[in-house]
């Protein structure tokens, strides 16, 4: 991010905060209550908060500390790595960047220790240097909350995105309940990768280091498919080299992601998206890599800004990005105050929904990349681990990333604690220890994009919930036989006009009453990813033997 672009996105900031006061304040002169539900629902998500105004010194104090986090984290780099033991890429400056240069060693490689110079790397790219911008950062946001009326902005969130109190003792029971499983998947990777590199660097009951784990922040454990894999011998449904011998190009992924939509009945991506949207990373210049969706909310306006790589999972983030984009255009005819998913969970689970049934075999099949779609019992097995170490495994880390930020945004941790306490909330739920000795002076949750730029993290726990309770909604509804698994509601007309119409709502209706709409239920509930996962589960438990080791304190 240059300091042009910084000052834009400030100058940006600022006008987007005053205009929001200056609604807030005129909406306030209204006694709405005895108007329409829908009227008074507007007043009520206009006016949450006070209409204090904080002082403009302090709001451009923010403005700049958070612009100044994302230019440190957009322009990271980490030089002199070693990687003469293999190839990767380097670039003339003999530095490399997250995206791809770091991404692509972490999913890659299999040499401990240059897998530890990138995670380090990275971490002291970034991390130190967020670090210490972040606790004045924590000040100026809670104070902003407070001058809203909220205790803090960990209450702000919370209240005003799920409208529920106790929202996340309600997350915490969620997980509760989704434990068992992840605790058999951790224990039998942890034996895998005991094998592969040794048990002097992963005991056999022990925390696994963070870093071998195929991901830069050990999210998603996809990359190290090939060490875990159940029944190697039998095919996978990683399509990365189908696509790349066939000549897949980001285009052609996007084209992929719009069709399936069209299949349901949705209309396609306009004209402007593809003139205006970014696919693949510019070569004259530094943004953020981190995919985005973007409503520019005039007309059909909508955009993807993405460093599309052609691999499997790049194509399933395609179609996760385009489900915000048809979010975006399915409620666009309502107030702007009700254009937004019913909660921002809403948002994330629309893409992952469908990505469920683009990543089953028999999809695969239809598009010409699996050249058979009849699965055995080895290869259910197969698909189902894959699908564990993206979705499974990402529950964990999403609850950890949003209780560290509540407990700092509480007060009820210092600075000097922030990275200590970071890890042991990663080793009690994720059970992963740092691969080398870390300090207060490190600030490892600072190398996470979301942190750096101030994003809520819950919504994707929340979201790797509710997409099980909306793929088993829509298979029920395309009138799918058999294990959920392996449904693909492509093409089905009924299923989509369910999940268009859910979508039209925007945030018109509490989030309950819109999840009813779509799955007959009102709250968030663990019953379908359960049912997706259970044969796995009874092999791993196979597999374990009772011997697993659980982290929870």
């Amino acid at each position: 991010m240059t300091k042009v672009t910084s000052d834009k996105l400030t100058a940006v900031t600022s006008q987007t905060f005053h205009y929001g006061q200056q609604i807030r304040n005129e909406a306030s002169k209204f006694g709405y209550k005895h108007f329409t539900y829908d009227v008074r629902r507007q007043f009520s998500l206009l006016l949450q908060g006070s209409e204090k105004l904080p002082s403009d010194k302090n709001n451009k104090k923010l403005e700049d500390t958070q612009g100044e986090m994302l230019q440190i984290y957009s322009t990271g780099k980490v030089c002199n790595l070693n990687t003469s033991t293999e190839s990767h890429a380097m670039r003339r400056d003999g530095c490399q960047e997250l995206e791809p240069d770091l991404v692509n060693i972490m999913a890659n490689s299999r040499d401990y220790d240059i897998l530890l110079q990138a995670w380090k790397g990275w971490r002291d790219a970034v991390g130190v240097a967020i670090g210490d911008l972040y606790p004045d950062y924590v000040k100026l946001v809670n104070l902003r909350a407070r001058n809203k009326g909220y205790k803090d902005m960990a209450s702000e969130s919370l209240q005003t995105l799920y409208e529920i109190d106790d929202f996340d003792k309600l997350v915490e029971g969620l997980y509760d309940e989704i434990r068992p499983l992840y605790v058999e998947l951790h224990t039998y990777v942890r034996r895998k990768l005991s094998s592969f590199y040794g048990s002097d660097k992963v005991g056999h009951d022990s925390l696994i280091p963070a870093h071998i784990l195929g991901n830069m922040w050990a999210q998603q454990w996809t990359n190290i498919y090939d060490i875990v894999a159940p029944y190697p011998d039998k095919p996978s449904v990683d399509v990365t080299s189908q696509m790349i011998s066939k000549g897949y190009t980001a285009m052609r992924m996007f084209e992929m992601a719009d069709e399936f939509f069209q299949s349901l009945g949705f209309q396609p991506m306009p004209k402007s998206f593809w003139n205006k949207s970014v696919f693949v990373k510019p070569t004259d210049r530094d943004i953020v890599c981190h995919p985005s969706a973007e409503d520019f909310f005039t007309d059909k306006d909508v955009r993807i800004k993405m460093c599309t790589e052609v691999n499997m999972f790049d194509l399933y983030t395609i179609h996760h990005e385009m489900g915000h984009c048809q979010y975006y255009l399915s409620y666009r005819r309502q107030p702007i105050i009700f254009r937004a998913g019913a909660n921002p969970a809403f948002h994330e689970a629309v893409g992952d929904t469908i990505a469920l049934s683009v990543n089953t075999p028999k999809h695969l099949h239809s598009v010409g990349l699996l050249e058979a779609d009849d699965r055995t019992y080895e290869e259910d097995i197969n698909f189902l681990m894959r699908q564990a170490l993206e979705r499974v495994v990402l529950l964990p880390y999403a609850l950890v990333i949003d209780k560290w930020r509540w407990t700092v945004y509480r007060g009820q941790i210092s600075p000097q604690e922030y990275n200590s306490k970071w890890w042991q909330l990663r080793a009690q739920y994720q059970g992963l220890s740092p691969p080398i000795e870390r300090s207060e002076r490190d600030f490892d949750p600072g190398a996470k994009y979301h942190v750096a730029a101030g994003i809520p993290y819950i919504r994707y726990f929340v979201s790797f919930l509710i997409q099980f309770q909306f793929h088993k909604a829509l298979c029920e509804e395309a009138g799918f036989q058999g294990p959920i698994h392996r449904c693909d509601i492509h093409s089905s007309k009924n299923a989509g006009q369910k999940l268009r119409h859910m979508m039209e709502i925007g945030r018109s209706r509490p989030w309950p009453d819109v999840m009813q709409v779509i799955t007959g239920q009102r709250n968030i509930q663990t019953e379908a990813i359960l049912e997706y996962f259970q044969p796995l589960m009874d092999w791993l438990k196979s597999q374990n033997d009772g011997n697993n080791h659980d982290n929870k304190d």
